[in-house]
Order: C-alpha cells, then structure tokens, then sequence
C-alpha cells in the first residue's frame, strides 16, 4: 500500500483516485488550492498532478518542501485552448510540462505517464480493441519503477508500458495532445488511445 495524494478532483483525478484505492492504496484528494494541495502533498509518499495543465506549474512550484524527495507523477497537458475549448497549442513549445516541473523542483522525482490518451482510457486500458502505450519519461529509474508498479495496479500489462528515457522525452509525449482535437472532430467524443505497434 503507497499513501497518494491525487491533486486535481475533477475527471482524471476522480477516475485515478478511485481506481487507486479500489487497488488498495491509501488515496487523499485535494482540489488545486494550494491549501488543501499542500496539506495532501505533505502526508503522501506520492503525489500525482491531475490538475489543468496550464495552472500546474505555479501551483506546483508553491509546493516545493512538501514535494521534496517525492515521486511526482505528471499526468497533465499545458495547452492553450481553442473556440471550442479542445487543445489548440503547446505552452512550453522547445520543452514540456515535465520538463519545467523537474526544474523548478529539483527535490522531487518528477514522471510523466498516461497523457496520450483520453481520460477514461487511464484507468481501464483493456478496454480499447486493441494494447494501448503508456509511455514513462523521467530522471530517477527507481521513481519510474514505483510509478510502472502503479499503471500495473490500473490494469496496465507490463508489455503496454514504454519507458522512454529522461525528463526530455516528455516533451515528445506532450506534443501528442494536438492529435486530439482533430480525433474527436473526426471520429467523436470516443475513448482512445496512443499505441506502439510491433
């Protein structure tokens, strides 16, 4: 059992939470003011940052002593929006979400994992008529090995799990999120996801 904090309590955070503790982790979650964050972060082994991507930096940063030595598993997009409210750009283009936490917290453990896909597709995986990919991209092996150890307890196969490397490949994982809003255009509001095929 790992004690998690789950900051963000909307969609993806309440789909996370849930699915976390029906696998048997201690779960605690907070909305994205800092209070309740930091209170969450404070009793957590690990912290995942489910917030909007585009405030997540600054609320994160404001985090610093209580995420330090933690294992941060970054599943957010930092996008700007579109009329119709679907992603339209990247906001740290050269770079990645990922990448700008790791910085900013050089104390923490900082894993991006499960942003390539829609939401309902994070905690139910088999779900897709074919494997879908959940890409790992992060400095620190044993803090990936935690994180991985997490994705198998959400119904992830080992085989489906794709560690890329450092922090950097984030960015390369983030960039897939201008896929979306042409998917949804094209084919509905249905779930998918990003998949390797060997």
């Amino acid at each position: 059992m790992t004690r998690i904090a789950v900051l963000g309590n909307g969609r993806v955070g309440g789909a996370l939470a849930a699915a976390l503790t029906g696998a048997g982790h201690e779960v605690t979650v907070a909305d994205r003011t800092p209070g309740a964050a930091a209170e969450a972060a404070g009793g957590a082994q690990v912290v995942v940052n489910a917030t909007p991507g585009a405030g997540s930096l600054d609320l994160l940063t404001g985090l610093r002593e209580q995420l330090r030595g933690k294992v941060l598993v970054d599943v957010a997009n930092a996008t700007s929006d579109g009329p119709d409210g679907l992603p339209a750009d990247l906001l740290h283009p050269g770079s990645s979400l990922a990448e700008q936490l790791q910085s900013a917290l050089p104390g923490t453990r900082v894993v991006k994992t499960l942003n390539t896909m829609l939401h309902p597709v994070m905690t139910a995986p088999a779900s897709l008529a074919q494997p879908p990919t959940a890409f790992l991209s992060g400095q620190d092996p044993l803090a990936k090995q935690v994180v991985r150890g997490l994705l198998v307890d959400l119904g992830w196969h080992e085989e489906w799990i794709a560690d890329l490397g450092g922090i950097e490949t984030a960015r390369a994982t983030e960039a897939a999120i201008l896929f979306v809003p042409h998917v949804i255009r094209s084919s509905g509001f249905a779930p998918f996801a990003i998949s390797i095929a060997r």
